[in-house]
């Protein structure tokens, strides 16, 4: 990921929405390590911080919606979320939660593209996101698993501005060309029951060991760890309360 720090149309920030929030807590803490430390006040509905060396790099939440999968969310910055959620809207996306304030931390809103993938916007103000992005235990890709990938390249674009680096056989999304992610087509090779989605790839110092980490606590490897033609290594992995992420060795530059 070349971007470095929360940038207004790039991935700043994940959440996991779980059926099992302490067992959540568990989980990730054995995988990555991540310190977890959850508001108390009753508003905040259970809202846990997951840090890094005393950096935030994601959270997890219950499921505030009954019947709800248990799912990692992706949240682009925005500097507008009203604006940025009607943009989405015209361009053929579903708005699933109206932009609300939280605290005084910023403004989100929740959609879904055309295809189904369903998104986050975030508009900062006293919380500007992930506080490190790349290192090992923290955000390092996101990716969406669409059956359109054409129609993903019209309507991200269009909401966002995106950079589109349309290879032979992968898509890389950027902002102003520094790529944060990149889009595969929803096909055979995922699991039947996976719609389209993104979902966030963590960078770590060992894939093989992360990935082995993951199975032993109870998560299900769903691509066992292989190299990317021309990429990294990599593993993609469902937790024992099923929601799905992956993991990527991280670059020599952090």
């Amino acid at each position: 990921m070349q971007i470095t720090e929360p940038t207004a149309g790039a991935p700043c920030w994940v959440e996991l929405a779980t059926a099992d929030p302490d067992a959540a807590k568990v989980y990730y803490r054995e995988v990555f390590g991540w310190r977890v430390e959850t508001d108390p006040r009753p508003e905040a509905g259970g809202y846990t911080m997951l840090s890094l060396g005393g950096a935030p790099v994601a959270a997890l939440t219950p499921l505030y919606a009954p019947g709800r999968p248990t799912a990692w969310t992706v949240s682009f910055g925005t500097r507008d979320a009203d604006a940025s959620a009607a943009a989405a809207t015209k361009a053929g996306g579903t708005l699933l939660m109206e932009p609300m304030d939280v605290f005084d931390l910023g403004r989100f809103a929740v959609l879904a593209d055309p295809a189904g993938a369903v998104f986050a916007l975030w508009q900062a103000r006293s919380f500007a996101g992930a506080a490190v992005f790349g290192a090992p235990g923290s955000l390092g890709w996101v990716e969406l698993a669409t059956p359109d990938p054409e129609g993903a390249r019209t309507f991200y674009p269009r909401v966002f501005g995106w950079t589109v680096n349309t290879g032979d056989a992968y898509t890389q999304w950027g902002v102003e060309g520094a790529d944060f992610g990149g889009m595969s087509l929803l096909d055979d090779r995922y699991p039947g029951d996976m719609p389209a989605n993104w979902m966030p790839y963590f960078a770590v110092a060992d894939v093989d060991a992360t990935a082995a980490r993951a199975a032993e606590a109870g998560g299900t490897l769903l691509v066992p760890a292989m190299d990317v033609p021309d990429g990294p290594r990599v593993a993609m992995i469902r937790d024992p309360q099923g929601g799905v992420f992956g993991i990527h060795r991280a670059s020599a530059e952090g």
